[in-house]
């Protein structure tokens, strides 16, 4: 488990951090919507992610200057956003949550003006606008009302004009929301290109842990106003200890899992069992390996993979929960 009070992990520290704040608490009348939030987002994508409540938007606000502080500091690509804020906002390009486009706009005009308003000269902006909405998949598309576009490209059309004045970094609010499976896995695979391919900084919120697992470099993770782990995907998902073996089903062996599963608990380790694969803990790795290969091999079982078990985002995300005393799901 990564502790969130604890210091800053090696690799952020060799990198200058583009966000970072300090005891950074925001209440509102009725609620205290972030609670002494001491957050590092080094260069790369991050995904901020949390339950509906965590925080995210809010930090999200305070991060563009949208909205001031109860106290606590919040620095973003090195300036003060309560006090640099128009400075700051020309050089972050910002997707949102909410369906804020107007249907009346073709797609092209809407990505101008915004790349306009960050600064862009008339002409730059027009082949900016043109040149976004192609490197998103819309470039036949860029002359359309956005009133008649599916929600799927009607996200991308906010990428777009976050992306069209060259940022230094962006930052996008549930930027999966409402989308298919397949338009999901296409807009994760250009924002990754966007990082990769121009080098521009991403800040990506999400309550779908699946998709920032999947090309995030770094994660911050919030419960309830609160940090419950940060730091990169390696630190994070790397080994949690334990075995993992899947079995081959066979018909001429039936009954063979149940048997290798009994064996293993009457040997007093703790197993976890999905279809025809066990996840073993409750000892060293070496105990584990010797005890599942003698399991398999007194049931006459069949081995499909074996090997040291791996933790994903969310058995982070709620262990690290039940560790700082949050009640899991706490918005």
């Amino acid at each position: 488990m990564v502790d969130p009070s604890s210091d800053v992990p090696c690799d952020a520290v060799q990198m200058s951090a583009i966000i970072e704040t300090s005891d950074l608490v925001m209440e509102f009348p009725s609620t205290r919507a972030l609670d002494g939030l001491d957050v590092r987002v080094p260069s790369g994508v991050t995904g901020l992610v949390g339950a509906n409540g965590a925080g995210k938007t809010t930090l999200i606000s305070l991060v563009l200057g949208l909205l001031q502080p109860t106290s606590g500091t919040v620095r973003v690509l090195g300036l003060d956003p309560s006090i640099d804020g128009p400075r700051l906002r020309a050089m972050i390009g910002y997707g949102p949550e909410r369906n804020v486009l107007p249907d009346d706009m073709q797609a092209y005009d809407f990505v101008r003006h915004f790349a306009q308003v960050r600064g862009l000269p008339h002409d730059e902006a027009r082949s900016r606008a043109s040149d976004s909405l192609y490197l998103v998949g819309l470039g036949e598309e860029r002359f359309r009302a956005l009133g008649t576009m599916s929600t799927g490209q009607r996200q991308r059309v906010k990428l777009a004009q976050a992306i069209a004045a060259d940022p230094s970094l962006i930052v996008l609010d549930e930027p999966t929301d409402g989308l298919d499976p397949v338009q999901r896995d296409e807009m994760l695979g250009i924002i990754v290109d966007v990082n990769r391919k121009f080098g521009i900084d991403v800040m990506l919120s999400s309550h779908v842990l699946e998709e920032v697992e999947r090309i995030c470099d770094h994660v911050v993770a919030l419960d309830a106003g609160r940090l419950v782990a940060q730091g990169s995907m390696t630190e994070l998902a790397g080994a949690l200890g334990g075995v993992e073996v899947e079995l081959v089903d066979l018909a001429d062996l039936p009954g063979s899992i149940d048997a290798v599963e009994r064996q293993l608990l009457d040997r007093g380790v703790v197993v976890r069992r999905l279809d025809f694969s066990l996840s073993v803990s409750g000892a060293t790795d070496d105990e584990l390996f010797n005890a599942v290969v003698g399991a398999v091999a007194s049931a006459g079982a069949r081995v499909k993979t074996l090997g040291r078990r791996r933790r994903t985002l969310d058995d982070v995300f709620t262990s690290d929960i039940v560790a700082s005393g949050q009640p899991e799901g706490a918005s």
